[in-house]
C-alpha cells in the first residue's frame, strides 16, 4: 500500500500522445475557428497559433478530454486575435441610411434559413454566439462547454438559455425586414393544418 502513494503522478506521455489527443479535434477547431472569427483566412491562422500551443503545452495536459481541452486553446486564440485586430473604424456602408434594394439573388440567399442563421447569430453578442457555436454546432455537452469556457455548469445552462431567446429575437427582426417575404410560424402551419 505505501508502494502505491510513492509512485510519482503519471506523466503526460501517460495520457497520450500529441498525435491521439489534439489531431483528431483539429477539423472541429477550424470549425470552430471559422464562427468565432468569421473569416476563413483568419479561421486558418488561428487553428495554426492554437496547434502549435497546444503542442508546446502539452506537458500540461492532464488527461481527460482532449476535444475540450483543444477546443478552449482555440477558443482562446481567437479572443486573442480579436483583441489585437479590434478597431472602432465606422463603416460607411453599414451605417447608411440608404439602403439599395437587394435583387432577386440577393432575396433568394436572404430566404435560405441557413443563411438567416448564420446572420442571426453574428449579430449577437460574443458570449451567446459562441455557447451556441460551441453547443449547437459543434455538439458540446454542458459539461464540455464549462470546460471550454471556464464557466460554472449552471451558468453555462442559463447563458445557453438566453442565448436562445436572444437568438430568435435576431432571426424575428431579420424576417421582418422589408423586402423579405413573409414566413408563416411552423405552429401556425400546425395549427391550419389541423383545423383544415
Amino acid at each position: 500500500m505505501c508502494e502505491r502513494l510513492d509512485r510519482p503522478a503519471p506523466a503526460p506521455d501517460d495520457a497520450g500522445s500529441f498525435d491521439a489527443v489534439v489531431l483528431p479535434h483539429v477539423a472541429a477547431g477550424h470549425r470552430l475557428a471559422r464562427w468565432l472569427m468569421r473569416d476563413e483566412h483568419d479561421a486558418e491562422d488561428v487553428v495554426q497559433e492554437a496547434c502549435l500551443r497546444a503542442f508546446q503545452y502539452f506537458r500540461t495536459f492532464g488527461g481527460g478530454d482532449g476535444r475540450a481541452w483543444f477546443l478552449r486553446i482555440v477558443r482562446n486564440t481567437c479572443y486573442g486575435w480579436r483583441q489585437q485586430r479590434t478597431t472602432d473604424s465606422f463603416d460607411e456602408d453599414l451605417h447608411s441610411s440608404a439602403r439599395p434594394q437587394p435583387d432577386p439573388e440577393t432575396l433568394l440567399l436572404q430566404s435560405d434559413d441557413a443563411t438567416s442563421i448564420a446572420r442571426a447569430l453574428s449579430t449577437l453578442p460574443d458570449r451567446f454566439h459562441q455557447l451556441l457555436v460551441l453547443r449547437e454546432l459543434q455538439g458540446l455537452s454542458y459539461r464540455e462547454l464549462a470546460e471550454v469556457t471556464g464557466i460554472p455548469v449552471g451558468t453555462v445552462m442559463s447563458r445557453l438559455s438566453r442565448a436562445r431567446v436572444a437568438l430568435r429575437g435576431a432571426l424575428h427582426s431579420h424576417l421582418q425586414q422589408p423586402g423579405m417575404p413573409a414566413r408563416p410560424c411552423p405552429r401556425e402551419e400546425e395549427a391550419d393544418a389541423v383545423l383544415a
